[in-house]
């Protein structure tokens, strides 16, 4: 039952992580990415601080160790020479006191040399630890800006790629049905190309119809109904008819021009 349950448990977390990717926003994503990149430069510079703080304070304390040993050794030498002065004099119990004296320099000499070698070795190990701490700084530094620069990169990229999908989505629109409630441009021209269509073929019929040639005629009659009443009235006027213009002679030469005939 329990293994069903975790088996049943990773199966969800898999839906949701790929369900939750669909629907990430690529420009989010990426902004958490380098937010995250330097997050972690800000931690490895903090880090490669504290080793280069940690390689100063071992060459403090070796600098210090160096004084005091060279100190120390200057201490011994003066109270073995001193204790040498008081045995050629004669001073037994200077002497002594110095002696002693000269062999708690001494001690505390073997002491520093030790500490002196100790430090020495630690000052080797944290210089070659901070030399790392820096070459790693300087390399993840350079990756961060080139991870900078490939983010311009992308986004500019990411831009171009919603330019193109609304272009498509446009494009789309012109040549295939969006949807019940909006006709595409295809299925609009070919409606407005059909009733142009059955425009031109219903005045055709109509310029060929009995009741077309009805009305040219009733309008001829009129016309000339109207031309005889105007000749009454014009003759009521003692008024003569109204010659028909003379044609120009350009028009009477090419008509005498066009009657002659040939000779043969």
């Amino acid at each position: 039952m329990f293994k069903v349950l975790r088996r049943w448990w990773k199966y969800l977390t898999a839906k949701m992580g790929s369900s939750f990717n669909e629907r990430a926003d690529p420009k989010v994503q990426l902004e958490q990415a380098i937010m995250e990149a330097q997050e972690q430069h800000r931690r490895l510079v903090e880090q490669a601080a504290n080793v280069i703080a940690n390689q100063k304070q071992t060459e403090l304390r070796l600098n210090r160790a160096m004084e005091e040993l060279e100190k120390v050794n200057g201490s011994a030498r003066q109270a073995v020479m001193m204790a040498d002065e008081a045995t050629r004099g004669g001073d037994t119990a200077k002497a002594t006191e110095y002696t002693s004296a000269a062999e708690a320099f001494a001690n505390r000499l073997i002491a520093v040399e030790k500490e002196v070698e100790n430090l020495k070795a630690l000052q080797l190990q944290s210089t070659e630890a901070a030399n790392q701490a820096k070459s790693a700084v300087t390399q993840n530094s350079s990756a961060l800006q080139q991870k900078l620069s490939e983010r311009q990169k992308l986004l500019s990229q990411l831009d171009q790629a919603k330019m193109q999908e609304q272009m498509n989505r446009a494009m789309a629109t012109l040549s295939e049905a969006v949807g019940q409630d909006v006709p595409t441009l295809d299925e609009v021209r070919d409606k407005i190309e059909a009733r142009y269509a059955k425009a031109l073929g219903t005045s055709e019929l109509q310029g060929q119809s009995v009741e077309r040639r009805m009305l040219e005629v009733e309008q001829a009659t009129m016309t000339s109904e109207a031309q005889a009443r105007l000749a009454e009235i014009r003759s009521s006027l003692g008024l003569a008819a109204p010659t028909a213009a003379a044609p120009a002679p350009s028009e009477v030469e090419a008509e005498a021009g066009g009657s002659e005939t040939p000779a043969p």
